[in-house]
C-alpha cells in the first residue's frame, strides 16, 4: 500500500511569516503563537500609524516595540531589513513608519560603529519633497541637532531628487519647522548636475526662508516667478483662477488657489479649473465639495475617467480603502462606477480562486473606533470596513465563496454575481466578541480553502469534553479543526504580537498590510511554490 504517493498529496510550501513554535495567549485569552522577529516587524510595519493608539496596545508602546525590533534586525540582518524599509515607503505605501524605521536603523548601527546601508536606507525612504524635514524633526527631537554623515547625506540625496519648484510651493511653508532652506543648510545638499536649474532653486530656497525679498529668476525658474506674481494677477482679473492653464503655469496648490479667491469667483467654476491639476487623492477626499458647489455633470465626467483609469490609479498609491471612503462621504451616486472601478484597479491582486473559498470577516468591537482608541489611519475608515473591503472583493471574484462576518457569533452574506464591493462593504454589520474558531467550525463544510480577515485576538473557542481536567470544556484552535491539506490564509489587519494559528508551512499561511500586494502569495502557495518577502519577489 502506498503511504506517500497518494491522490491529494501536496508539495509542503513555505510563506515568510513564521511562528517559532512558541505559545501566548491572544489579548482575548486564547492560545496564541509567537512570530520570529522578522515576522513581527513586518507585520506590525504594514499596519502601524505612528503615535496611534489601537484597541489593544498603546501608541507609544506599540512604538516602542517597533523601535525594538527594527534595531535588533539592523544588526542581525541590515540587509532584509533595508529591503523592508525601502519597500514599506514604495509598495507598502507606509510613510511614517518608513521614515522612523530608516532612523532607528541608522541610529543603532551608529551606535555598534557598523558602516554600511545607512546613507541608502535614509535616502530610499525619503519619497516626498516634505520627507526630508520630517526626517530632520525626528532625528533631531530624539537625537539632537548634531546629525551623522550617514543622516545627512541620505537626506541630500533625496534633495537633490526631490526639490524642484512645484515642490516647494506645495511644502515649504511657515507651518513648518525645518523649511527648505533649513534643510540645505543642515545637510549642505548639492545641486543635482544633471538640473541645471536646480543651484537657482537652492539659492532662493534659502533666500526666502531669511525673507530676504528675493525675486525668482523667470528664466530658470518660471513657476516660482508666476506665482510670485499671481496675487497681483487676481487683484487685476479675478477670472484669471478661472483658467485652468493659468493655474497651472503659476503652479497653485488647490488650497492656495481656494484661499486667494475667496468670494471673488463662482465656486463651482473655480473648481472645474483646479481639477485638471488636482491629484487623484486630492480629488476623491473633495468629491462632497464638488457636488456641493454644482460641479458640472461634464467636468464629473473628466473626473470620473480619471479614475477608471488602470495606469493612474496605479500611480497613485492609493490604499484600497481610501476610494471606500470616497464612495461613502459623497454625496452623489454620480461618481460611484468610476469608484467601484478604482477600487477594482487598487486590489488587482486580489485573485480568482477556484472552487469553494470560506471568507471570515472580522466584525468585533476591536475592529472599530468608539471603544477609547483612536482610529488607526487619518480618515474615519475603521480596521473593519478595510477588513470588509479586502474580504467582498475576494468573495466576489472567487468561483464559489461562502463570506461570513463573524464576532462572538457569525453571520453568512449573500454575494451576488457580478456585484459591487462597494454596495457589499455596506452590508455588514458589527457584532460582540471575537471568536475565530467557533466561525470556523460553523461555516467549514471542506471548502478548498480559509480566508480570515482579522487582527487575530480571538477567544478561545470551546467544545464539549468529557476529559476532567478541561472542567468539562476543552479549548478548541483552528488549526486542530482544518486538515493541514487545506490552506488557512490569515491576513492581519492590526499587527499585534500574538498570532491565532501557527504560519509559513503546512497549509497555514499569514499575511498583513493595507494594500492587497499580499495576494499575490495565494496563487504561488497553491500552485507549489514558496512566497518569498514582497521586495523579494
Amino acid at each position: 500500500m502506498a503511504r506517500f504517493n497518494q491522490r491529494g498529496s501536496r508539495p509542503a510550501v513555505h510563506s515568510p511569516v513564521t511562528t517559532t513554535g512558541e505559545r501566548t495567549i491572544t489579548h482575548e485569552g486564547a492560545t496564541g503563537h509567537l512570530r520570529d522577529a522578522k515576522s513581527e516587524l513586518f507585520l506590525l510595519a504594514v499596519s502601524n500609524f505612528v503615535g496611534v493608539d489601537t484597541f489593544y496596545e498603546k501608541g507609544g508602546q506599540r512604538d516602542d516595540r517597533y523601535t525594538q525590533l527594527v534595531r535588533k534586525l539592523a544588526i542581525e540582518d541590515p540587509e532584509w531589513t533595508a529591503g523592508l524599509l525601502g519597500w514599506l515607503r514604495g509598495e507598502g505605501n507606509m510613510r511614517t513608519a518608513a521614515l522612523v524605521g530608516a532612523a532607528e536603523f541608522t541610529a543603532e548601527r551608529l551606535l555598534h560603529e557598523v558602516p554600511g546601508y545607512s546613507r541608502q536606507v535614509i535616502a530610499s525612504v525619503l519619497q516626498r519633497a516634505d520627507e526630508p524635514g520630517e526626517m530632520l524633526g525626528y532625528w533631531t527631537s530624539k537625537y539632537g541637532r548634531k546629525l551623522p554623515k550617514p543622516v545627512k547625506r541620505g537626506i541630500a540625496d533625496a534633495v537633490q531628487r526631490l526639490y524642484n519648484e512645484r515642490s516647494l510651493l506645495k511644502y515649504d511653508t511657515d507651518s513648518k519647522g525645518y523649511r527648505f532652506g533649513d534643510v540645505l543648510n543642515l545637510v549642505h545638499a548639492s545641486p543635482d548636475p544633471g538640473k541645471a536649474w536646480q543651484g537657482d532653486l537652492f539659492a532662493y530656497s534659502l533666500d526666502r526662508r531669511h525673507k530676504r525679498g528675493t525675486v525668482p529668476d523667470p528664466d530658470t525658474l518660471p513657476i516660482l516667478a508666476r506665482n510670485l506674481a499671481f496675487a497681483e494677477f487676481v487683484e487685476q482679473d479675478p477670472n484669471i483662477l478661472l483658467s485652468a492653464e493659468e493655474i497651472k503655469r503659476a503652479g497653485l496648490t488647490w488650497e492656495t488657489a481656494l484661499s486667494i479667491a475667496g468670494s471673488k469667483v463662482d465656486k463651482a467654476k473655480l473648481w472645474e479649473a483646479l481639477i485638471p491639476s488636482m491629484g487623484l487623492m486630492a480629488l476623491a477626499r473633495n468629491l462632497r465639495n464638488f457636488d456641493e458647489a454644482g460641479v458640472a455633470d461634464a467636468v464629473a465626467a473628466q473626473l470620473c475617467a480619471r479614475f477608471v483609469d488602470a495606469e493612474q490609479v496605479a500611480k497613485s498609491r492609493m490604499f484600497p480603502f481610501r476610494w471606500w471612503a470616497a464612495y461613502k462621504h459623497a454625496p452623489s451616486l454620480r461618481w460611484a462606477h468610476a469608484l467601484e472601478q478604482a477600487l477594482g484597479h487598487s486590489l488587482v491582486n486580489v485573485p480568482r480562486l477556484k472552487g469553494t473559498t470560506l471568507i471570515l470577516v472580522d466584525r468585533s468591537p476591536s475592529m472599530f473606533p468608539g471603544y477609547g482608541f483612536s482610529t488607526p489611519n487619518t480618515s474615519d475608515i475603521t480596521l473593519a470596513e478595510q477588513a470588509a473591503v479586502f474580504g467582498s472583493a475576494l468573495a466576489l471574484r472567487a468561483e464559489k465563496p461562502t463570506l461570513v462576518e463573524f464576532g462572538g457569533e457569525s453571520k453568512e452574506l449573500a454575494v451576488p454575481k457580478g456585484g459591487s464591493v462597494l454596495k457589499l462593504v455596506e452590508q455588514y454589520g458589527q457584532i460582540d466578541g471575537t471568536d475565530i474558531p467557533t466561525a470556523v467550525k460553523r461555516h467549514w463544510f471542506a471548502h478548498d480553502r480559509i480566508v480570515i480577515v482579522t487582527d487575530e485576538q480571538t477567544r478561545p473557542g470551546w467544545l464539549p469534553s468529557n476529559m476532567h481536567r478541561y472542567g468539562g470544556m476543552q479549548e478548541t484552535a483552528i488549526d486542530d479543526l482544518v486538515p493541514k491539506t487545506t490552506p488557512v490564509y490569515m491576513w492581519n489587519m492590526a499587527g499585534y504580537k500574538p498570532g491565532a494559528m501557527p504560519s509559513g508551512t503546512t497549509g497555514r499561511h499569514t499575511f498583513g498590510g493595507l494594500t492587497d500586494h499580499a495576494f499575490r502569495m495565494v496563487p504561488l502557495l497553491e500552485a507549489g511554490r514558496d512566497a518569498a518577502w514582497p521586495w523579494e519577489d
